[in-house]
This record gives C-alpha cells, structure tokens and sequence, in this order.
C-alpha cells in the first residue's frame, strides 16, 4: 500500500509539473494565452506557391559576372500580371540590385544558389523607405516587398548582400569623421519588409549584408524559421548588419535561427525623438517569440533601442548564446519617451560580457527644442532558468530619467567576474534561487 502511495505521488508530481509546463508554454509575460499561432511552425511547401517562374527560362543568363536586376524584375511583374507565382533562383550565382516584389509574387532560392547584391549603390534606387526610427527616403534593399500580403521567401539557397565595399567604405568614413552616422555612408539592406502580413521567412541563407540583414516594418503575423544569418566580424568588420530588426510590428516569431553579426542579433524598434509617441509613423512592439535560436558574435542577443518607444510581451526562451557582447540589452535613450515592459527571457545558457545591460544610449543625442526630457521605464523584465557565464552579471547603471520596476531574477546559476548586484536601482526587485558563482545571493 506504502509503495502505491509513492507511485501515485510522483504520478501527481509528474502531471503537476507537466501542466505547469505546458501552462507556461501558453502564456505571454503579461499572462494573456499565447494563441495557436505561435505554436505551428509548419512550412511553406513549394509546391502550393503556384506556378514556378525559373529565372533561367525567362531570358536570364547563368553568368555571376553581370549584374540581372532588369530581367529579373520583369519576371516578377510577368507573374504578378498573371495572378501570381514562385519567381525560383536556380543552381548558380546571380547578380542583381534591388527587387520588388508584388502582391500574390513570392521567393524561391534553391538549394545552391545564390542570389547575390550588386556592390554599385546606384543599383539600388532611392525610395519612400524607412530607417533608424524615421521615415525618409532610402536605397532600397536588395529584395522588398511593400504591402505584399502573405509574402514568403523559402529554400535552402543563400541571399548574399556582397557588402565588403559598403563595409570599407564605412570604416573608412568614419576614419575621417569619427562621429558620423550610419545613414551617411549609403548601404543598402539585404531584405525590407514594410507593412505586409501574414509573412513567412524559411532555411535560407542571409550572409553579408551591407547594412541591417532583415527589416520588418508595420507588420504582423510574421515567421521566420531556421534561418542562418551571418555578416562578419573580423578580418573586417561589417558594420551596422543587424541581424533581425523589428519595427512597429505585431505578432512575430522567430524559431531556430542562427544569428551571428557584427551589431545587435534581434533590436526592438519603433521611432525616436522627444515626440516619438505622437508620431504616427511611429508604433510599439507587441507579442513577440524568440525560441529554439542559436546566437553567435552579436553586440547583443536581444536589444530594446536604440529607436524604440514601446515593446511589449517580448519572450525569449530555449536560446543558446555565445560570443555576445549582452545578453539583454535594454538602451534608455534620453531623448526619446520609452516603455519596455514584460519581458521574459526563459531557459537560455551559454555566455556574454554582461547577462543584463541597461544605462543611457546617449549617441546622437538630440531633444530638438522639447524643454523637458522624457522619462523612460523598464517594467515587468523576468530572467529565469538561466546557466550562464559573464564577466559583469548586473551591468546597470541609469540616470534620474529611467525608471526601473519590477524585476524577476529566479533559478539562475552565473559564474562571473563581477557579480556585484545593487538591487536599489529596481523598485520591486525579486530575487529566488539565484547562484552567483556558486553564491545564493538575496
């Protein structure tokens, strides 16, 4: 009777942690149901894409030496004209500049090709566009979709921005002009997304982008699955190639990523400036996963900023993290009104410089001619589940116009060089199990 009494308590304990779990699984950070949505991340098959416009059979040469941006454009105008279709980059290396593609048009990039960027910047127009928090006019990437409902770009080939003479000419910018921005070395992006939904991203390769690798504008619905992404950081490095930026979006997901580039691996966007919150073009973050995703060299795995006013409902979870200058980087940005609130990073190993970051982003500083500076808050932030190794555990250092409230550290095990925590900074600061180099610290 003693032996089936036992049996039937780790039976309990058992379903018990399993709903626990599953419970979790289903949750936002701010406790609303995660909806079915997130949890397929089934495939595009080719197949249901509808007809297949091979490039090759449309007048364009297998020659990686001339750039094809005309030919290629006017096969996708041919299948949007005919209802839609697959435009399939076969076998081979193929130059362009800048694509667009229309509504019901999609991207094929077959296993071993290579859809590679013209390093001409006047292969790339400049258009309506949008970067760094601001709407303004722009060299277009080298693959676009604006307003293209249900866009999907698919295959196991590899889309190669070919940016080593953007990224020379970068450094060699800011040789001259130390403090010069990004925006003034003209740098094309590899993918620009902007206001389309329901959007799927799948196994190919982005490598070597000029500037930011993939840029989602006013979108939502949103998956980018097992994607690798790579710019690198040495010999040279490639400058500004963010690896998945988020801007004013709504119900992403990103799942079994590889993420390795010489600037921030996923940064939260939205607008800046000191009336960044009245400006319509602007917009806060919501309902985004991170999951199952692989971070090499990064400035940081996931960052908040530098042109951000509202991220909300941020999960990152079952991650592993190497190389990262941060894990968490949230940037309070002086002149610009900001509010981070829930978020969750759960279950992650691996190591960064520092576990959490968060002090004044004070590069181009510019409050216009607002008298007052804006206040900015961190709230609801939880790291639990986390084996980790840095060398600053609590990098956090604010001014008197960021306010931090309610901060869950819980189940944490870090071996660090500095593990200092001043828990006076946070209003609301909780801490369970937490190991500081084998330390339970309270």
């Amino acid at each position: 009777m003693k032996n089936k009494i036992v049996v039937f308590f780790s039976l309990f304990l058992l379903v018990q942690h399993s709903f626990a779990q599953t419970s979790q699984k289903n949750i936002f950070p701010d406790g609303t149901p995660i909806p079915a949505w997130f949890l397929d991340a089934s495939k595009v098959e080719l197949k249901t894409l509808g007809k297949q416009y091979v490039i090759t059979k449309f007048r364009v040469k297998k020659d990686s030496t001339i750039v094809q941006t005309k030919a290629i454009q006017k096969i996708i105008d041919m299948a949007a004209k005919k209802g839609g279709g697959v435009i399939v980059i076969p076998k081979g290396t193929f130059l362009s500049g800048a694509l667009f593609f229309k509504p019901k048009t999609h991207l094929y990039v077959s296993e071993g090709a290579i859809l590679k960027g013209s390093d001409n910047i006047a292969d790339y127009p400049k258009i309506p566009s949008r970067m760094e928090g601001q709407n303004l006019d722009y060299f277009a990437a080298l693959v676009n979709a604006y307003g293209v409902d249900g866009f999907t770009i698919s295959g196991k080939g590899t889309i190669d921005g070919n940016g080593l003479k953007y990224w020379e000419s970068f450094w060699e910018r800011r040789k001259e002009n130390p403090k010069c921005t990004n925006l003034e070395v003209s740098r094309p992006r590899l993918v620009f997304i902007w206001n389309s939904n329901n959007v799927q991203l799948q196994d190919v390769k982005l490598h070597n982008s000029g500037f930011w690798t993939s840029h989602y504008y006013q979108c939502k619905n949103v998956k980018i699955i097992d994607l690798h992404i790579y710019s690198p950081y040495e010999p040279i490095k490639a400058p500004s190639t963010d690896a998945i930026d988020i801007d004013a979006c709504s119900n992403m997901l990103i799942k079994g990523c590889y993420m390795s580039v010489n600037d921030d691996a996923i940064a939260l966007k939205g607008g800046k400036g000191p009336w960044a919150d009245k400006d319509p073009n602007n917009g806060e973050n919501t309902n985004i996963i991170i999951e199952d995703c692989e971070f090499g060299f990064c400035h940081a795995a996931l960052t908040c900023g530098s042109e951000a006013i509202h991220n909300k409902n941020i999960l990152m979870r079952n991650c592993v993290v190497n190389e990262a200058s941060r894990l968490l980087w949230l940037k309070m940005r002086p002149d610009t009104p900001q509010k981070y609130e829930y978020i969750t990073l759960d279950n992650i190993k691996g190591q960064a410089r520092s576990l959490i970051y968060i002090k004044p982003w004070t590069q181009f500083f510019d409050l216009k001619d607002r008298k007052d500076v804006p206040q900015s808050y961190s709230e609801n932030i939880t790291l639990k589940n986390i084996d980790f190794k840095c060398d600053v555990f609590f990098d956090v250092a604010i001014d008197k116009y960021t306010t931090l409230n309610n901060f869950t550290f819980e189940n944490l095990n870090v071996e660090t060089k500095n593990g200092a925590v001043d828990q006076s900074i946070v209003n609301g600061f909780r801490l369970k199990n937490v190991k500081v180099n084998n330390e339970l610290i309270e």
